[in-house]
């Protein structure tokens, strides 16, 4: 590392002066696009914070938008800190197979610029709990659990994965982080949402109530935003700006997500005569979940085939999680990165064109995806259910039923994210009243004052 900063210094005293120049090597011309494309990926990663911030908000009810739009932006916030505080040394710390324990607040660290790029991926991770609790769970505990979740509980997964630990050891393949990303955030959601219980309305009896969320287009938007940032998600994984293996990633994560947006398109056709919206909006968020494991192990075709297979599965995910378990999940997130991250990670041992049981490699490769798959579930289900079980005990976690039901914005904020401003003007003439009563008498009494002024204007 320190070889490289001397070449970006080298290369920057060529540019301002030529008194001082060195030589221009291609090392040092390579550190700076790698550097700076694993910088912009970091940005694009960043970004996907808006977009989950629009899912959530969409898909839920307008009067806990505000709630929503606050727990993203402190996720990202208290995530960074944590993350630069504990868990980057948690994760990519010397080594004892289960965790780190050196490079706490990037002490002996040099390379800043990786502890970025792994800081937004952190947070991502803890924001995928947000949605699954919409709507019900007390703010202050949600932000402890992503104390947690930051600070301590991915991490170790990340250490298992990526920083050395036994998982990779094994030969375990996760590219991006269909398991160590969003796995390790649906189990997490799963277990939050099982001690949280449903919303208000939400099941009677064997009765499955839809609760429509306010703003589809929004929704849309976010995921629009987040197809964008998983280009940087897993394009930056490869770390450099390889040629060669850059563009195999992008290509792969855009055709796996536009197999899951039309597989679930017309899976929704066939399996209830229409196709559902929202279904298929988070068909491409599926794909992309379920592509981000292997994206630079797998076949363009097979790239398709992940992602088709991503958009049924999540269909009948969200119905099983729905209507069978009957926990309820606003925006569908245990299904789009549990379900779809468990498959994901699967899928490489199929996959895979140099290890994948499809391509000649044997069962092996799939042994190990499952090991790894089974390990992460048990380690974030067991210590996020003990977190929560803590809290849940200490003082509760869930709003109570009247500030469920007037809505978290105004509950937990005093404020509500949009304002009906009505103007209406009493008739001076008469020295009347301000019009009062509810909404739809005041639009009535309204429509008749306008009724009676045309009355008058015929008559003058």
């Amino acid at each position: 590392m320190k070889k490289k900063i001397l070449s970006i210094t080298a290369l920057g005293s060529l540019v301002t002066t030529s008194a001082y120049a060195a030589p221009v090597t291609a090392e040092s011309v390579q550190f700076s696009l790698d550097t700076m494309w694993v910088m912009i990926a970091a940005i694009l990663v960043f970004f996907m914070h808006a977009g989950f911030a629009m899912v959530e908000s969409g898909f839920t009810r307008a009067k806990n938008t505000l709630n929503i739009l606050l727990k993203n932006i402190l996720t990202i916030s208290i995530g960074s800190v944590l993350y630069f505080l504990v868990g980057y040394g948690i994760m990519f710390g010397s080594s004892n197979g289960f965790f780190g324990t050196t490079g706490f607040a990037l002490s002996g660290v040099e390379d800043v610029g990786f502890f970025l790029f792994q800081a937004v991926f952190a947070a991502t991770c803890a924001t995928i709990i947000s949605g699954a609790v919409a709507e019900r769970m007390k703010l202050s505990s949600y932000l402890i659990l992503t104390v947690l979740m930051t600070g301590a509980i991915y991490p170790v997964v990340g250490h298992w994965v990526w920083g050395g630990g036994w998982i990779s050891e094994l030969g375990f393949v996760d590219f991006a982080g269909s398991t160590v990303v969003h796995l390790t955030g649906a189990v997490g959601a799963f277990a939050a949402v099982a001690f949280l219980g449903a919303r208000i309305g939400k099941y009677e009896g064997k009765k499955v109530n839809a609760i429509p969320g306010h703003n589809i287009p929004i929704g849309a938007l976010g995921v629009f935003i987040l197809w964008f940032g998983w280009f940087g998600f897993n394009g930056g994984s490869s770390l450099a700006a390889d040629p060669t293996l850059v563009p195999v990633v992008i290509s792969t994560t855009l055709l796996s997500a536009s197999g899951g947006v039309i597989a679930s398109a017309l899976y929704t056709k066939i399996r209830f005569k229409q196709i559902d919206p929202s279904i298929t909006l988070n068909g491409a968020l599926g794909g992309l979940v379920g592509i981000t494991a292997g994206t630079a192990n797998v076949s363009l075709i097979g790239a398709v085939v992940i992602g088709l297979v991503a958009g049924v599965i999540l269909v009948e995910g969200i119905r099983f999680i729905d209507v069978v378990l009957k926990k309820d999940d606003p925006v569908g997130a245990i299904a789009v990165h549990g379900i779809c991250g468990i498959w994901g990670t699967l899928a490489v041992g199929l996959f895979d064109t140099a290890n994948g049981l499809f391509y000649g490699g044997g069962a092996s490769l799939l042994g190990v995806q499952a090991i790894g798959v089974g390990a992460v579930i048990l380690w974030t289900g067991l210590a996020v259910s003990a977190v929560v079980f803590i809290l849940k005990s200490a003082g509760g976690i869930r709003v109570s039923r009247e500030e469920e039901i007037t809505g978290l914005d105004y509950a937990e904020h005093g404020s509500n994210a949009y304002e009906l401003k009505e103007s209406l003007v009493s008739s001076t003439a008469t020295g009347g009243d301000t019009l009062s009563g509810s909404l739809v008498e005041r639009l009535d009494q309204l429509g008749k004052s306008a009724k009676k002024q045309k009355v008058y204007k015929k008559t003058v």
